[in-house]
């Protein structure tokens, strides 16, 4: 993670995020959704350099604010343990701690 500072705007949960700026947000990630940000980064990036049309842009960057905002409150552990928390709970069996997060998203349809 990079010392690049989050969006300052603070509510009861740390940061909104509400403005953050792409690289904002992609501080914030842990690494494996940060290299997830990137490929949706310049894949809606570049549609929008060929449709002139910026509505996939913005709706990227606004879920991935919500990633940001869920990951900078709770930590990179606890992040992370929401997705085995809720891999369980959708298979009904326990899932590897040590798991990768791309599986596990996988099993969410994520």
């Amino acid at each position: 993670m990079t010392a690049a500072a989050p969006n300052p705007r603070h509510g009861r949960a740390g940061p909104s995020f509400a403005d953050a700026s792409p690289a904002q947000v992609r501080a914030a990630l842990i690494p494996e959704e940060a290299a997830e940000f990137d490929v949706a980064w310049r894949e809606v990036m570049a549609t929008a350099t060929e449709t002139l049309d910026l509505t996939e842009v913005f709706a990227t960057l606004e879920s991935w604010r919500r990633v940001a905002r869920l990951t900078a409150a709770a930590g990179a552990q606890a992040h992370r343990a929401m997705y085995h928390r809720a891999a369980s709970a959708l298979t009904g069996r326990p899932v590897p701690a040590d798991e990768p997060l791309p599986e596990l998203k996988a099993r969410l349809g994520l």
